[in-house]
């Protein structure tokens, strides 16, 4: 059961109407790396979840990546205020006589490059900064802990990259304070999957078959211009897994087999 706390986490506060940057906003509403998609990803992760710790973590941020949802969607309101829909929806604010003193220009340019205001007026619609729907296909969830989990932390990291380029393209610093904040819980949530992760025995490889040993811990050398030395083995060499270098196996010089012709219809020759 969900109640709803009017008290959001953190004061959401915009000190201009931007619709153009609404637009880019939405990438975090109804996006692949949204809140939305976050918070359907950890629950239904966390329902079937038979860890009773894993089970409540992910349904405890699961739950917070709902309020984070609000938290956009409030901000997203607050920078279409004042935007084409909104004003259209309240002739009485004065849009007339911006209409009067030459400014519907520039409202005619946000409404261009700000689509969702004329099917959604001044709210948020669960779209992508492209206008693409939100859809399930976002939810990558596998049901293996350790591979989740691992999914889990790499969603927040992206999560994490998108506010942070949103940060870097706004001016304005109530937004800015807002996007701030859900970053670091980005952050945050990154550490806690982490944690989780560390404490499954023998997390990796992901599932239950170990793989072939002779395998595992072979590092194919496929760059056939570059030296061994100068390779991107030398990336894995020194670390723990203990990788081999191998060389793709040598060609033999067996031909390939030779397919045997079969006219066609059109080609067989009609009896005299």
């Amino acid at each position: 059961m969900f109640l709803h706390n009017q008290k959001m986490m953190f004061t959401v506060r915009v000190d201009q109407a931007d619709p153009k940057f609404a637009k880019m906003l939405l990438e975090q509403f109804g996006g692949p790396n949204g809140e939305l998609a976050a918070a359907m990803r950890y629950f239904t992760q966390g329902w079937a979840e038979a860890d009773v710790k894993r089970r409540d973590m992910l349904l405890d941020i699961a739950t917070e990546e709902l309020s984070h949802l609000e938290m956009v969607g409030q901000t997203l309101v607050q920078l279409l205020k004042g935007s084409p829909g909104a004003e259209i929806d309240e002739v009485e604010s004065g849009y007339l006589g911006n209409l009067l003193d030459g400014k519907h220009e520039s409202f005619i340019e946000a409404s261009m490059v700000s689509g969702q205001t004329l099917l959604g007026g001044p709210g948020p619609r669960l779209v992508d900064s492209m206008g693409n729907p939100w859809t399930s296909s976002y939810i990558d969830t596998i049901g293996e802990p350790t591979a989740d989990l691992r999914s889990d932390i790499a969603a927040e990291a992206r999560a994490k990259l998108v506010y942070e380029r949103l940060i870097k393209l706004s001016n304005d610093t109530g937004c800015r304070e807002t996007l701030n904040f859900l970053m670091t819980r980005e952050i945050a949530h990154q550490k806690m999957f982490e944690a989780a992760l560390d404490a499954i025995a023998n997390n990796f490889p992901p599932g239950r078959l170990p793989g072939d040993k002779e395998f595992a811990h072979a590092y194919f050398n496929d760059s056939a211009e570059t030296a061994a030395n100068v390779s991107g083995y030398e990336l894995v060499a020194p670390a723990k897994w203990g990788f081999k270098l191998r060389e793709a196996a040598a060609n033999v010089g067996e031909e390939p087999p030779q397919l045997k012709p079969r006219p066609s219809v059109a080609s067989k020759q009609t009896p005299q």
